[in-house]
């Protein structure tokens, strides 16, 4: 697996915008996370359908042609420097294939940030764009409006990549070890929902695998699990760094599951890294290639995530 194309880092000033790929998005919390970037001295651009809702089926923020379309506008507009997603829940999957990818890579690259449900939208770009997107915090999600370290670590990584190129958390070791591959993953159920999609990565051979889940049953979990491994997914896996499981099992349920569908691998894996659904959640570049620690819980990214 080799490492993807960086976007240039943002400076004060910067136009960012900001759409809803999934689900529908409070109006207070929205505005309460463009308050927070306007106090970083960047403009954000909100899409004209953020607020929307989709007529029939609640959980969408508009329908799939609008989110795409507010989507490829910001992408493709020259003064936006950033596309940053309001929030996850669903419905990534439904308008991904509704973007014009020839026009996207046209349009070069950017920065591009988000978690959760946006995972089908990371694996879309390093695919499609072979681009490094970020997984982190997003603009009207509550971990980061209400979590000072969620916030700080997104405005170094956005502003300052050099100064968060070692990446450390209060984690702990799984199983021990120490792995170098490129950063990919994202949410656990996501990613199985992807396989056999033109969007997926064909496998994890090679990298630094990152996964999170929220609000899953342990049998789901290892129904995911299970289904990436019986697909040959995890073939070749460099390492494993797990980060929040917020509302599934106790966790000491999910660690044993973890162990029980991974520990075969033989590979490093780091646990409770501090990135997902959880306060405080670290932003962490996929497609730049890194060293995991597993018994120091930290990443050293190669370079800056971003240029």
């Amino acid at each position: 697996m080799k490492p993807l194309l960086r976007p240039r880092r943002l400076a004060p000033g910067a136009r960012v915008a900001v759409v809803a790929p999934s689900g529908p998005v409070p109006e207070e919390r929205l505005q309460a996370g463009l308050d927070i970037l306007r106090g970083w001295d960047l403009d954000p651009v909100v899409g004209p359908h953020v607020l929307d809702r989709h007529p029939e089926f609640a959980y969408l923020a508009g329908t799939d042609a609008d989110r795409a379309a507010d989507f490829q506008a910001a992408w493709c507009d020259p003064t936006i420097d950033a596309v940053l997603c309001a929030r996850g829940g669903y419905g990534a999957q439904r308008m991904v294939d509704l973007l014009d990818w020839d026009a996207l890579r046209a349009a070069g690259p950017k920065v591009f940030l988000g978690y959760s449900d946006i995972t089908a939208l990371h694996e879309a770009f390093a695919t499609r764009m072979d681009l490094v997107t970020l997984h982190g915090p997003m603009v009207a999600a509550v971990d980061f409006l209400k979590n000072a370290r969620a916030q700080e670590h997104l405005r170094a990584t956005l502003f300052e990549p050099e100064s968060v190129r070692t990446i450390t958390s209060s984690g702990r070791s799984l199983t021990p070890g120490r792995a170098r591959g490129v950063l990919l993953g994202g949410c656990l159920s996501l990613l199985a929902a992807d396989l056999g999609t033109p969007w997926a990565h064909p496998s994890a051979r090679g990298g630094l695998l990152c996964l999170e889940d929220v609000g899953e049953e342990t049998y789901r979990l290892d129904r995911y699990l299970t289904q990436l491994l019986r697909a040959g997914w995890f073939d070749g896996v460099a390492g494993v760094v797990l980060g929040s499981w917020a509302e599934c099992a106790p966790y000491e349920e999910v660690r044993a599951l973890v162990l029980d569908r991974l520990g075969g691998l033989g590979v490093p894996i780091a646990e409770e890294f501090g990135f997902g659904h959880g306060e405080g959640a670290l932003t962490i570049p996929f497609g730049v290639r890194a060293e995991l620690d597993a018994e120091r819980a930290s990443l050293t990214l190669d370079v800056p995530a971003l240029l």
